[in-house]
């Protein structure tokens, strides 16, 4: 995510993020096993058990590097042109995941935090998602899969460095944003252990909240363990691709609603691990969010409700019309609430 020089709304900056995920695992089980067990010269067993033991240890470094970013992010609070942090809940019953024709449901808690200093901006976001028993959590398992992914982005302004004004037309400014994603996944098939660097240019436009527009690189990699084949493969890196961001908040009006949101155009990414090609995916998330903190007795812009919707094509890059099935074309409708403080 990326953020324009100034915002009259601050809560509207912590609520939209130009990232990809609800949870990062692009390969189903069934498939996963079958094209390892003819790529066994790209894999290796893991003998400390990453699902249960490493899994465990990646989900404790993630929480620590959400908890260091956002002091990281929070560190000059006092300092800070503006800043928003808030805790958030989504829900939704048709979730989907490639390689799985069932409609799933998850349930997500999220804590987010986003500032404007003198020089730019910082966002960070830490998900953590709880899916139903359609998406497993490891082979014969009832309980649901769990994810903890995180995301941090720093943008540059650089009118604020220069001195110099960069406003023409609808154009308020230029930037140069940078960042990273991180996850892991506990599940039946894939467990991702996903690592994202991402760096390019920023456009901020003039509307009432705000509207970034961003190309960005992005250098990804993976490496799964499938619990049906017990291999686990070793890190893999996808060829660095572009992606097209916008993300955005703009209020509508005095009305105490908002349209937020992001939508990204993602190029194929390569060979997979498991030497299949990728697709461009297109993901956009857009959201109605209502302040409804006077029917709670809070102070404005305080609690938020609202209806998200998700399209996501091609998800993770995989083929929506090849093997992957329609688990990789996501049509998710969601509810959404938001504490912030």
């Amino acid at each position: 995510m990326s953020f324009g020089p100034s915002t009259p709304d601050p809560s509207l900056r912590s609520s939209s993020a130009s990232f990809d995920h609800e949870d990062s695992a692009p390969l189903g089980a069934e498939f996963v096993s079958d094209r390892l067990s003819n790529r066994l010269h790209m894999a290796r067993r893991d003998q400390d058990n990453p699902v249960t033991f490493g899994g465990f240890d990646m989900m404790k470094r993630i929480i620590g590097m959400g908890l260091l970013s956002l002091g990281v992010a929070t560190a000059s609070v006092q300092a800070a042109d503006w800043s928003d942090t808030y805790v958030g809940y989504r829900t939704g019953a048709k979730f989907a995941e490639p390689f799985n024709d069932q409609d799933i449901r998850k349930n997500i808690l999220t804590l987010s935090h986003a500032n404007g200093y003198r020089f730019g901006s910082n966002f960070v976001s830490l998900d953590y998602l709880m899916s139903d028993s359609k998406d497993p959590s490891a082979k014969g398992s009832s309980d649901g899969a769990r994810e903890f992914y995180l995301v941090y982005r720093h943008t540059l302004d650089l009118g604020k460095v220069s001195g110099r004004s960069f406003k023409m037309g609808p154009v308020r400014g230029l930037g140069v944003t940078a960042g990273f994603d991180v996850n892991t996944k506990t599940d039946a098939g894939y467990n991702s252990k996903k690592q994202m660097l991402v760096a390019g240019p920023t456009v901020m436009f003039d509307v009432p909240g705000f509207l970034d527009v961003s190309l960005l690189q992005l250098w990804e990699s993976n490496a799964p363990f499938n619990t049906y084949s017990g291999i686990s493969t070793p890190r893999y890196r996808y060829d660095p691709h572009p992606m097209l961001s916008a993300a955005w908040g703009i209020a509508l009006g005095k009305s105490g609603f908002s349209f937020e949101g992001y939508a990204n155009w993602i190029a194929a990414k390569g060979l997979d691990e498991f030497g299949g090609g990728t697709k461009p995916e297109t993901n956009i998330d857009a959201q109605v969010m209502f302040d409804a903190s006077g029917a709670v007795g809070l102070k404005p812009k305080t609690f938020k409700v609202g209806l998200q919707y998700q399209y996501w094509r091609n998800k993770f890059g995989n083929d929506h019309k090849g093997p992957a099935g329609e688990g990789a074309f996501a049509k998710t409708p969601m509810i959404r609430t938001q504490f912030h403080f």
